[in-house]
């Protein structure tokens, strides 16, 4: 699928320079690779916020507060 994405002069320059170095003609596959790569890490980041989630009430009331405690603490004498 076609689309625009605006671009610098720098960002053109340095994809037509990598898109070269592997003997490429344009660079609309390194656009696709930036793209999947950016997808990928979205999702890894909302697997890992959803792990989070699920993981809340997971401690026994007595540890719960001991480690808000610690927390509170930590980032007290945090510089």
């Amino acid at each position: 699928m076609r689309t625009t994405v605006e671009l610098t002069e720098e960002q053109r320059a340095e994809l037509l320079k990598l898109a070269a170095q592997r003997g490429m003609k344009g660079f609309s596959s390194l656009v696709q690779e930036a793209i999947d790569s950016f997808l990928d890490q979205q999702a890894s980041r909302a697997s890992l916020i959803d792990a989070a989630l699920a993981m809340k009430g997971s401690l026994e009331n007595d540890s719960g507060d001991e480690f808000e405690a610690r927390t509170k603490s930590i980032r007290k004498n945090w510089r």
